[in-house]
C-alpha cells in the first residue's frame, strides 16, 4: 500500500514539471519575439509604455533560469509535504501492524496460519501453550503436530480441498505424551483466483472442560444406578437370607462328616460371598454424604504408611514432596488413599528383586479453572496389562481371584465426590502409577455446555 501511494504522488509530479517547462519555454518564445519587435522599432513610446507595463526581458536566459529555480523551489516543498505524507502513512502502517501482533498475542485463543507449502508462517502463544510445543513459526505443522494427528489431517484436508471445519474436536497427544481435548475451526486462505494459498487454525484447550463434563456423566450414571440397584439389593438380600436360614438347619439337623452338612457349609460360604458383594454393591451405588471439613492430607499419609506396612509386612513405603489441607471427608479420603496404596503393596508383594511404594504430593498450580492437590502412588510391579487399562474402574471388573471389581470403582466414586480426578498409567521403567488430583476447596460441579466453550 505504501508503495503504491509513493508511486502515484510521483507520476503526478513528472506531469506538472512537464507542464511547467512547456509553459517556460513557451513564455521564452513570446520575450523572444517582442525584443525583436522592440529592436526594429527604436525605442517608440508604445514600445516604451510596453517595456514599463511588463517585466524586463532584457536577458531571457536570465529570465528562464529564474523560473526553473522557482518551479524547482515549488517542487521542493511539495516533495517535502510528500514526504512528511510518507512518513506518516508509513507510521500508521506500523500502528497498524503493532496492533495486529498485541491482538495475536494476547488472544485466548490459539492461531496458526499455514501457507500452501506446509510450513507454519504464524503461531501466537495460546497455540503453543494448547499445543505443548515451543518456536512453532517456519516448521512444517505435519512434523510438529505429527503425521499421524487428528488435527494434521484436518489441516491437510483444508490445504487440499479447501474445506472448512467449525467446532471439531480432536484428541492430540503433545510431545511430553500428555493427552488433551482441542475444539478447533480451521478455514482457508484463498487468493484471487481461489485458489487456496494457506489455512487460518484456530485452537482452544478443551482438556479441563472435557474433564468436568465427564465428572458429571459419571455423577448421573451413577445417581442412575443407585436409584435401579436400591431395589434389586433389597431383594437379593432378603433371597440370600432365607438361603441362609434354610442352610443352617440343614447343617445343624445333618450330622458331623456327612455329605449333607459339607453341603450344607458350601451353601453358607457362597450365601456369605454374595452377601458381601451386595454390601459392596450398595456401598458404591448409594449417593455418597460427605463431610465439609478441612482434611490435612499429611498426617493422612503417615497413618496409610503405616497400616499398609503392617498389612503387607516387607514393602517399605515411602511418602515425599508437599501435601496441603483440601476440604472434604476425612474418612471417605482414607479409605480411597489407604485402598490405592494397599493395591500398589499387593502388587509388588512377589517381586523377586524387592517391592517399594512411593507415594508423593505435589501443590497443583497450573489449572485454569482451580487449584489443588495431586497424589501419585506409584510401585516397581509388574503393571497394569494394556488389555484392562481401559477397565480397571468399571465396576466388577477385576483380575484378582478374589476381587470383586468394586475397590477401584469405589475409590473414583469417593475421589469425584469431592471434584477430583484419578488416572492409571504405567511408567516406563517399569510398575504402575495412579495420579490422584483433588481441589484445593470443593465446589458444587455445574453442567457447562462444551459447544458455548468451543471456538
Amino acid at each position: 500500500m505504501i508503495l503504491a501511494a509513493s508511486a502515484a504522488p510521483g507520476l503526478g509530479m513528472l506531469g506538472i514539471l512537464s507542464g511547467v517547462l512547456f509553459a517556460i519555454i513557451l513564455a521564452a518564445g513570446v520575450l523572444a519575439v517582442l525584443a525583436a519587435r522592440r529592436m526594429f522599432r527604436g525605442g517608440s513610446k508604445g514600445g516604451d509604455a510596453l517595456a514599463a507595463s511588463t517585466p524586463r526581458t532584457d536577458n531571457p536566459t536570465a529570465f528562464v533560469t529564474a523560473s526553473m529555480q522557482a518551479v524547482i523551489q515549488k517542487l521542493k516543498e511539495q516533495e517535502k509535504e510528500l514526504e512528511a505524507l510518507h512518513k506518516a502513512e508509513r507510521e500508521r502502517a506500523k500502528q497498524t501492524e503493532r496492533l495486529s501482533e498485541a491482538v495475536t498475542r494476547n488472544m485466548p485463543a490459539g492461531l496458526l496460519l499455514v501457507n500452501d507449502s506446509g510450513l507454519v508462517t504464524s503461531a501466537n502463544p495460546a497455540a503453543e501453550l494448547a499445543l505443548g510445543v515451543k518456536a512453532l513459526a517456519y516448521r512444517r505443522y505435519n512434523e510438529v503436530l505429527g503425521a499421524d494427528s487428528g488435527l494434521t489431517q484436518l489441516i491437510a484436508a483444508c490445504l487440499a480441498q479447501g474445506r472448512t471445519f467449525r467446532r471439531e474436536e480432536v484428541e492430540y497427544i503433545t510431545p511430553s505424551h500428555e493427552l488433551r481435548q482441542l475444539g478447533v475451526t480451521i478455514s482457508p486462505i484463498l487468493g484471487n483466483d481461489t485458489e487456496v494459498t494457506g489455512a487460518i487454525c484456530l485452537l482452544s484447550d478443551l482438556t479441563e472442560l472435557a474433564a468436568l463434563q465427564k465428572q458429571i456423566q459419571m455423577k448421573e450414571n451413577l445417581a442412575a444406578l443407585g436409584e435401579l440397584s436400591a431395589g434389586i439389593a433389597h431383594e437379593f438380600k432378603n433371597a440370600l437370607a432365607t438361603i441362609s436360614g434354610y442352610a443352617q438347619m440343614i447343617r445343624s439337623e445333618a450330622e458331623s462328616g456327612t455329605e449333607l452338612r459339607e453341603h450344607g457349609d458350601k451353601i453358607l460360604q457362597q450365601t456369605r460371598a454374595l452377601t458381601h458383594v451386595v454390601t459392596e454393591f450398595l456401598k458404591f451405588a448409594r449417593p455418597l454424604q460427605l463431610a465439609d471439613e478441612q482434611v490435612d492430607l499429611r498426617p493422612m499419609i503417615d497413618r496409610i504408611r503405616v497400616e499398609v506396612e503392617e498389612t503387607v509386612p516387607g514393602i517399605p513405603i515411602t511418602a515425599m514432596g508437599a501435601f496441603a489441607q483440601v476440604s472434604g471427608d476425612d474418612a471417605l479420603l482414607y479409605q480411597a488413599l489407604l485402598n490405592l496404596a494397599r493395591n500398589a503393596a499387593e502388587a509388588v508383594s512377589e517381586n523377586p528383586a524387592g517391592g517399594r511404594v512411593i507415594i508423593r504430593g505435589d501443590i497443583d498450580h497450573s489449572g485454569t479453572m482451580q487449584q489443588g492437590q495431586r497424589i501419585s502412588i506409584s510401585d516397581n510391579g509388574p503393571g497394569i496389562p494394556p488389555e484392562a487399562m481401559s477397565k480397571i474402574f468399571v465396576p466388577f471388573y477385576t483380575t484378582k481371584t478374589n476381587g470383586t471389581g468394586l475397590g477401584l470403582a469405589v475409590v473414583q466414586k469417593i475421589l469425584v465426590q469431592h471434584g477430583g480426578t484419578i488416572e492409571a498409567r504405567n511408567q516406563s521403567e517399569g510398575g504402575a502409577e495412579f495420579i490422584v488430583w483433588l481441589p484445593f476447596v470443593r465446589e458444587a460441579v455445574r453442567v457447562i455446555d462444551s459447544a458455548d466453550a468451543r471456538i
